[in-house]
């Protein structure tokens, strides 16, 4: 949907409903003769992601709850070059349908994710004054919209809530412990502005209690992708059909990266550990795009192995079972990740999966020599010795990929909506979360 022409106030709302009842509105506010059995909830949303959309369909089908999620930018729905990957995308799932939606017109000077003010939407002023809502949701706190969003929550006295998928202060880089003390007492002050935070895993619990946020105010919503749609899909590949189009042989092992092809994901980490294992009649495939590419193929043929190294690009969203299904371990050695949602790919694929321990999917998913491994970021030998035990043992990663499935079965877009309800109830009836 486009926004060129609108004024500062919400589009209309667009009905997405695909057999679902419809909701009580007839537009982005709510009317006074509206149910009020149900919480309203406005879900502040900078872009349209791929993982979003199908955890917003689960939640639409809350009876307790009644969303709608206001998007600040269109960018994810509409073809275009994505900066991480560095080549035009168009997901080819569906992504506006199933659940209620608008988009609030970006009125920036210079728009653009990649900057604090390139999402500048004012109308969501008035969506928030005039739409009774029991809560807002405000994804992120990294562009101005968020600041506007919670402005006139605090103005008109409705509860806020921040997501955040953070774990830790650090980032990739190497930071001065005063950067981090003085980025400690910024998000102390941030957070504190809210009545509750949503986070993705169990170590951003540990995050914000060490911010000083009271335990009792963080509910966990586990981090998800659509479960249903990655079983279905990968329970329809050929795996040696798979491997073919890969020209990797049947019989061999093969280790997985998808992602950005950038330093923070540390994909070159990967390969240096896979040289270094050394292990027969193994490959390495890189699903995914980017600044790093050029230098991975360069160190492929440096180190001689250009023959056993797959670079497959980016694959859209229908393609990548096949490539999860033609590998045997998924890895993601990243040096910063606040969740790592690849990993639920992985898993709900049967693989067995080695991360690095700065991925926040770690304290959730991954059981250390049952489904997967953890293993210090950066530490390039002790990813290899990971390598070189699993890639050799055909038993034990059928075991573990079975365990990895298994796993998945509690970490879903049910539990993600189950979990919003309980925060919704949190700051809008006065309940505790249990």
């Amino acid at each position: 949907m486009n926004a060129k022409g609108l004024i500062d106030s919400p589009m209309p709302y667009v009905q997405q409903t695909n057999g679902m009842p419809s909701p009580p509105w007839r537009d982005a506010s709510f009317p006074e003769n509206a149910d009020r059995t149900c919480n309203r909830l406005l879900i502040v949303a900078p872009h349209v992601v791929q993982y979003s959309s199908p955890l917003f369909r689960e939640i639409a089908q809350r009876t307790q709850l009644n969303i709608l999620v206001a998007y600040c930018s269109m960018q994810g729905a509409e073809s275009g070059v994505d900066p991480g990957f560095g080549v035009k995308v168009s997901w080819d799932t569906p992504l506006l349908e199933g659940y209620p939606w608008t988009n609030i017109p970006n009125r920036a000077l210079r728009s653009g994710l990649g900057h604090f003010f390139g999402l500048f939407n004012p109308g969501l002023w008035t969506l928030i004054r005039d739409g009774h809502f029991d809560a807002v949701l405000i994804c992120g706190y990294y562009f101005a919209s968020a600041w506007i969003a919670l402005a006139a929550a605090k103005c008109y006295g409705t509860p806020a809530l921040f997501v955040s998928d953070s774990h830790s202060l650090q980032s990739w880089r190497a930071q001065s412990g005063w950067k981090v003390r003085i980025k400690k007492i910024l998000l102390q002050r941030i957070f504190s502005l809210v009545d509750a935070v949503v986070v993705s895993s169990s170590g951003g619990i540990e995050y914000l209690k060490s911010l000083g946020f009271p335990e009792d105010r963080v509910v966990l919503a586990p981090s998800a992708v659509d479960n249903k749609w990655w079983t279905g899909q990968a329970a329809k590949v050929d795996r040696n059909a798979a491997r073919a189009a890969w020209g990797i042989p049947a019989g061999s092992s093969v280790a997985f990266f998808c992602g950005k092809l950038q330093r923070w994901k540390g994909p070159l980490d990967l390969l240096e550990a896979f040289a270094l294992a050394n292990v027969p009649n193994s490959y390495l495939s890189f699903a995914g795009d980017g600044p790093e590419r050029s230098n991975l193929e360069r160190r492929a043929a440096e180190l001689g192995l250009t023959d056993r190294v797959r670079f497959l690009g980016f694959l859209n969203q229908s393609q990548l079972p096949s490539a999860y299904c033609a590998a045997d371990l998924f890895v993601l050695p990243s040096l910063f990740e606040p969740f790592g949602l690849v990993v639920n790919e992985a898993m709900l694929c049967g693989l067995p999966v080695a991360v690095s321990d700065r991925v926040g999917a770690r304290f959730d998913l991954v059981r250390p020599d049952e489904n997967g491994f953890v293993f210090p970021a950066g530490n390039v030998e002790a990813l290899a010795a990971i390598l070189r035990q699993i890639l050799q043992d055909p038993e034990r990663r059928a075991h573990m990929g079975a365990a990895a499935r298994h796993r998945m079965e509690t970490w879903s877009p049910r539990e993600y909506a189950d979990s919003f309800v309980r925060a919704v109830n949190l700051v809008a009836k006065g309940r505790v979360s249990s």
